[in-house]
């Protein structure tokens, strides 16, 4: 690209020193960076124990003997 190509784009000043912007998009405003940010699934910030209880208790969903016929006695 030549000097004059590169004063086409606009740019704004940064951290880390000038960013030329993309023609037709924005830099993202603080605003749009706090709704991304609310818009996020919560995460934990450490890990969890499963809920192995009563409805969620996937290990007594294993237990097909509940279900199934009685084997008959020979």
């Amino acid at each position: 690209m030549t000097a004059a190509s590169h004063e086409q784009f606009e740019s704004e000043p940064t951290p880390v020193g000038e960013q030329m912007l993309v023609p037709g998009v924005g830099p993202v405003s603080a605003r749009e960076r706090l709704q991304a940010l609310a818009a996020a699934p919560l995460v934990s910030e450490r890990p969890q124990r499963p809920c192995d209880l009563g409805l969620f208790d996937e290990a007594a969903r294993n237990q097909l003997d509940l279900f199934s016929a009685p084997s008959p006695k020979s």
